[in-house]
Order: C-alpha cells, then structure tokens, then sequence
C-alpha cells in the first residue's frame, strides 16, 4: 500500500509542477524569454496568500490577491526587465543574469518581511483521512487534480478559440508575420506573460496548503520547470504539463527503492534519459542531422 500512497503523493505533486511548468512554457513558447523569475512568481503568490490568510481574508479573497500578484509580478517583469533588454538588444545570458538578479531581489525581500525558514496555511482541506487501509488522502489531494486539469483545459481553449488566444499562438510561431498584419507583439507578449505567470498562483497556494514554501522554494520550481519544458519538447503546453505530472511521480516513486535525499535528483534523471534517447522532447519535433 506504500506504493500505492508514494503514486497518489507523486500524482498531486506533478499536478502542481504541470501548471507551473506550462507557465514558463507558454512564456518560452510565445515570446522566446528564458523566464528564469518564473520561481519568483511562484513563491511570492504563495506568501501573498498565506499573508491574506493570517490576516483573517476570505479564502477566496486570498486566492485573488496571490492570482493578481503573480501577474502583476509577471506583467513587470516584462514591461521593466525584458522589454528593455530587448530593445538594446541584449542577448540570452543578459535576460538571464537580470532575471536571476530579481529572483535573488525578491527571495531575499521576503526573508527580511516574513522570516526564514518553511511557512504554511493551516487548512482542514490539508488534513487526511483514511479511505482504505493504510490509504490516506486529504481534499487538498482532489482540488490540486481538478484545478490542475481545469486551468489547463480552459488556457487549451483560449488558446485555440479565442481571437486572442489565437494571435498568441501566431507569436509563438512568427513575430513578424503578426506585425505585418498589424497586430501588437508587446500587447501580446504581456498577455503571455500574465497567462503564464498566473498558472503558477494555484499551485503556489495548494504547496502552502501541504508541504508549506519557503523563501527559497522558487528555485526547485525554476529548476522542475526547466525540466519539465525540455522533457516535453521546447515549444508544447501539452509536453509540459504532462512531464510536469511525470516528474512528480518520479519524485515520489523512487523513494520506494531510494532515500529521501534522491527525491528531486529523479526528476533530472528522468531530464538526462530524455536528453541522451529523445532531445526533443515528448511532443518536440526531431531534428535532422
């Protein structure tokens, strides 16, 4: 039954590093920006939301306020950090140093506000309950399944529906092209970047609710994300989301064989398989050599 409760655990983690990770995809994907922040995004919702918590806010009011901090987080990050990189024509490593430096900015910000060390939400939805023996699972188990599978069904519609949904997708596959139609790719390169970054509120909020963050936390999503993106093929949501649900698994999985300490060192063993046997990735396009 162990097994069985390591597959469940691994399956509500990879739900959470799903959403997270089809965030930087889609930022990846549309604009080309190695959104390194993305942890950053996800830790600040998360400590928004435990904020609005402690201070006795209406659950859903703290939900909000995490989603809107995310994107706002996210819409900056574009607007005052990448934007003029690239209209001086910075090249990948200057993208990548600032925003790591801004990473840095804010997991040190957060220490000085709330304290080091792990903080949570102490929420009945967290408590297990026994539903065979020696099965335990907890509400917080379901809502991180349902809201996974939600978010991604109803950004897969925007994306394929929506006029704007649409033009998104165009810019993922030809920024010129929309110019030359008179489309905005700034308009659109801030929309991706507040789709993306407020995929990761959710998963911010359930990982307080369970595990708890820390100031630091931003990192591991940055790094699950990653490789999460490069496991499914640079460039597919779907090839994301799912290696995001595999890398979970794989996470908690191999604690069945292995110690605690191998838990995240699964996920790039399962990163460095795909990138020795299949470089592109699940849903990647092969290149011809």
């Amino acid at each position: 039954m162990i097994e069985l409760q390591l597959l469940l655990g691994g399956l509500q983690n990879g739900a959470l590093y799903a959403l997270t990770a089809a965030g930087f995809a889609l930022i990846f994907g549309a604009t080309k920006v190695f959104h390194v922040a993305h942890g950053a995004t996800f830790t600040l919702a998360g400590y928004v939301f435990i904020g609005a918590w402690n201070a006795g806010w209406h659950p859903a009011l703290g939900v909000l306020a995490a989603m809107a901090a995310a994107v706002a987080f996210g819409i900056a990050m574009e607007r005052l950090v990448y934007r003029p990189i690239g209209r001086h024509e910075g090249g990948f490593f200057t993208v990548f140093v600032a925003a790591f430096g801004v990473s840095i900015v804010v997991q040190n910000v957060i220490a000085m506000i709330a304290g080091r060390g792990f903080a949570n939400v102490d929420s009945p939805l967290a408590t297990a309950t026994e539903v065979m023996p020696d099965l335990f699972l907890a509400p917080v188990f379901w809502i991180s399944i349902v809201a996974a599978v939600a978010m991604f069904l109803a950004l897969t519609i925007f994306l394929s529906r929506h006029p704007a949904g649409v033009a998104l997708r165009a810019l993922a596959q030809n920024a010129d092209l929309l110019r030359a139609y008179g489309l905005s790719s700034g308009k659109l390169s801030v929309l991706a970047f507040a789709l993306g970054s407020v995929l990761a509120a959710p998963a911010a909020i359930l990982t307080a609710m369970t595990s708890g963050i820390n100031e630091a936390i931003g990192n591991h999503v940055m790094l699950i994300s990653m490789a999460a993106t490069i496991v499914g093929g640079v460039g597919s949501l779907r090839g994301a989301a799912l290696a995001g649900l595999l890398l979970g698994v794989a996470e908690s999985v191999v604690l069945v064989f292995l110690d605690t300490q191998w838990a995240e060192g699964a996920s790039f063993m399962v990163l460095f398989a795909f990138i020795l046997f299949r470089p592109s990735g699940m849903f990647g396009a092969a290149v011809a050599r």
